[in-house]
């Protein structure tokens, strides 16, 4: 389950998506770790010039697409929402350098921040936003994220920063924000490269019906149908710039503006969207960049998994473990396997 509500056009992430628009390959966790970065710094230089107007999530959907070729149809270029060398030369320094070119420190602009900025918040160090500028909040990112993965803390992204941001997971430990399971049972797909694709969260197998608790103190942004393939979706707000997502629910039993605290009810496993199974899809977001939820799960749980209404699961345990481009088969079917 890998659409995205708040960001590209809420569309299912294709792992093909962003070698279409950056002509970049996605063959290694790595490589893509990059790609994502590269599709992220295009955002953000196509929200700069007003032409992308969502989420920097670092997926090339139809959104930045469509940006791309508005862009290229005003500097007249080809019209084929690639970011080649061509559109790259035309957005002057928001098109360059590329990540890894040169070492980045204080006082800086470019692609490559922008993409810098995004590594840094998808490993929970997030600057508070992407603009491509390496100020006070991005040095300072960069020197706790550095201290943390034990290299010399000097805000200085060289090579040793960005090979360890690519390639390990140092996760950010030095803030208080920790989350509730939002249901007591155990996690099928987990965060990351599941079967060749990116999966933006962790799926927990369970009986349709079951109850789903919120995971933490927060109030309620989005309570509603996601078209984009998260079904009957709950985010919920919490501090620090992060978000905690409740997908494919079969109903949900809170309203947009409501506060809620760790284990009030906010909806039941289903499987709206684009699911082949009762499970409940939980995402963990930072300033809109999906990262891992595991570093700051509390082993309580927020509800039991035990509690259900209706149906019992009958499809196989992990509905979204298929060898498909999307993270989710196409087709939803409540109450049959597909």
């Amino acid at each position: 389950m890998t659409a995205c509500a708040g960001g590209d056009d809420n569309r299912p992430v294709r792992a093909i998506g962003l070698a279409l628009v950056l002509g970049i390959g996605l063959f290694l966790p790595a490589t893509a770790q990059a790609s994502r970065a590269d599709a992220a710094a295009l955002q953000v230089a196509m929200r700069a010039l007003g032409l992308y107007r969502s989420t920097v999530d670092g997926i090339a959907g139809p959104l930045t697409r469509n940006a791309v070729r508005t862009f290229q149809r005003r500097h007249g270029l080809q019209v084929d929402g690639i970011a080649g060398p061509q559109t790259r030369r035309a957005l002057g320094r928001r098109g360059r350098p590329r990540l890894g070119s040169r070492a980045m420190h204080d006082g800086m602009r470019g692609w490559d921040v922008a993409a810098l900025q995004f590594l840094l918040s998808s490993r929970g160090y997030g600057p508070g936003g992407f603009d491509g500028g390496f100020g006070p909040n991005t040095d300072a990112a960069v020197r706790r994220y550095q201290a943390a993965a034990g290299l010399a803390v000097d805000g200085v992204a060289g090579p040793m920063t960005l090979r360890a941001l690519r390639h390990r997971r140092v996760y950010s430990s030095g803030d208080p924000v920790r989350f509730l399971r939002p249901i007591s049972v155990s996690i099928g797909d987990g965060f990351g490269w599941v079967s060749g694709r990116r999966h933006t969260g962790l799926d927990y197998p369970a009986a349709y019906g079951s109850r789903v608790g919120a995971a933490g103190r927060g109030h309620v942004v989005f309570a509603g149908w996601n078209s984009g393939g998260y079904g009957n979706l709950v985010v919920v707000r919490h501090r620090l710039g992060f978000e905690s997502w409740y997908a494919h629910l079969s109903s949900i039993a809170v309203s947009p503006g409501q506060s809620v605290v760790g284990g009030t009810t906010i909806g039941y496993v289903g499987s709206t969207g684009r699911s082949t199974g009762p499970h409940l899809h939980f995402e963990v977001r930072h300033f809109g960049t999906p990262i891992d939820p595991r570093p700051r799960l509390l082993t309580a749980a927020a509800a039991s998994g035990g509690s259900t209404r209706g149906r019992k699961l009958v499809c196989r345990p992990n509905a979204d473990a298929r060898r498909t481009k999307d993270a989710d088969p196409p087709v939803a079917r409540v109450g049959r396997c597909p």
